[in-house]
């Protein structure tokens, strides 16, 4: 999903020195496929939540049955109802299920909000901020602003636009805009029913991040614990290290492929060891179409690149962990679609895998350099004799019908991340998240 341009003047700012932490919150499952002002501190409740079964975010942004979701907790309407949203930097519009229906465990219901204002037709917020969506908004026969989106694995949620009053961290944001959705389909309606709906967080005109008017945001994502935190705002974090940025690209025009409000960075090239992949440049690059972008996204869980990408970094992955590693040597077994190097590990799991060539992703300016633990992913539910499946944490694009390459939140673990809109950039640290998460707690 997309949009852009400014914020309509019907949404209110947050205050610069303000700024919010959240505490994430992991929803696990297995699956076989600086102001001079005095800086305030609010902070949600963090959980930790394990399903049994094998993420809901935007078109041009990959929604397949994602095994982990980012999720933060928080209140909406009048008087207020309890929501658990997905943190999803790849998508604009935010919405929560309003229907109750019989796969939902958590809905919102606007019909005993006093503050929940349809948005009709006529609106600038239907007329003009919506342009950036892939499916265009129509009139329904009550003359309401008519919502549809839709996700690369044809799931599709569909409403109304409509304002409400959302609390962030005790704090009210009267006339957010989200989308009231009553129907659609999806592809995993068991991990759908976890969550109430999504939070967009990426530079639309009507993206969470654009109507609090935020200057920037940061998460952490711990590896072990399945905590983090998210923090809205700047601030001065004296505890953290120097952060890398790389700048964001834009582009000028309307592409069909590219994704204008995305947080797309330039990707340079691949290094496994130190070895840099021997690739032209050009791949790396969009074309004429937008083709090839590569974005941020916490809504997807593994990192995905175009096919030729993909395909040199596995042939120098195995070649390097030769000897290391057992191959799965199933050509019919390919993870969530597009993961198609797999190894059988002794049951004894991760901790007895070896030490293994760390794969580094060179951008523009700055280098995120994916090691340990976060290189294999261990497939839960399969087995092949007494051994695990783990497979390699970076999958085929092309598998998915995807044109682009996508940084996703497993190869962010324990890495400070922050989105800085004011100077169009991306930084990022390594650091312990669980670390992070209690420093915040503590500050006062």
């Amino acid at each position: 999903m997309a949009s852009s341009e400014s914020c309509s003047p019907t949404v209110p700012l947050l205050l610069p020195s303000l700024f919010f932490i959240f505490l994430l919150q992991f929803q696990t499952s297995v699956s076989s496929v600086s102001s001079p002002q005095t800086q305030t501190f609010l902070i949600l409740p963090l959980k930790t939540q394990t399903f049994p079964q094998p993420q809901a975010p935007s078109s041009r942004k990959l929604n397949f049955q994602h095994n982990v979701t980012l999720t933060v907790s928080l209140t909406i309407g009048s008087p207020p109802q309890n929501v658990t949203m997905v943190l999803d930097t790849g998508s604009e519009l935010s919405w929560l299920h309003c229907k109750k229906l019989p796969n939902l465990n958590s809905i919102f219901n606007p019909l005993i909000s006093s503050s929940y204002t349809p948005t009709p037709c006529t609106s600038p917020i239907c007329t003009t901020q919506t342009r950036d969506f892939s499916i265009p908004v129509s009139c329904d026969p009550k003359k309401l602003c008519h919502v549809i989106v839709s996700y690369a694995d044809a799931s599709s949620m569909e409403g109304n636009l409509a304002t409400e009053t959302f609390f962030i961290g005790g704090s009210a944001q009267p006339r957010t805009v989200f989308g009231c959705m009553d129907s659609g389909y999806s592809s995993d309606s068991d991990e759908d029913s976890k969550t109430t709906g999504l939070m967009g967080m990426n530079r639309g005109s009507l993206s969470f991040v654009t109507q609090m008017g935020l200057p920037k945001f940061s998460y952490c994502i711990s590896g072990h614990d399945a905590s983090g935190v998210l923090l809205l705002g700047g601030a001065t974090l004296p505890w953290l290290g120097p952060l890398h940025y790389t700048p964001l690209v834009k582009a000028t025009t309307s592409l069909p492929y590219f994704d204008r409000v995305a947080y797309t960075v330039q990707l340079e090239g691949i290094k496994v060891s130190e070895k840099l992949l021997q690739l032209p440049k050009s791949v790396f690059v969009p074309d004429h179409t937008g083709a090839g972008q590569t974005m941020v996204d916490s809504g997807t869980q593994f990192t995905f690149l175009l096919g030729s990408v993909y395909t040199a970094l596995k042939n120098e992955f195995s070649l390097q962990t030769k000897g290391l590693l057992t191959p799965l040597d199933d050509p019919n077994f390919v993870f969530q679609g597009a993961m198609d190097l797999c190894y059988k590990v002794p049951a004894s799991g991760a901790s007895s895998l070896p030490v293994l060539p760390a794969v580094t992703l060179v951008f523009d300016g700055a280098e995120m350099k994916v090691s340990g633990e976060r290189l294999l992913y261990e497939v839960r539910d399969v087995r092949k004799g007494n051994d695990s499946v783990f497979c390699f944490t970076f999958g085929n694009s092309d598998l998915l019908g995807i044109e682009a390459y996508v940084i996703g939140h497993h190869h962010q673990q324990n890495v400070w991340m922050e989105f800085d809109l004011v100077n169009s950039r991306v930084g990022f640290t390594d650091t312990s998240c669980e670390l992070a998460s209690q420093r915040l707690r503590m500050t006062p």
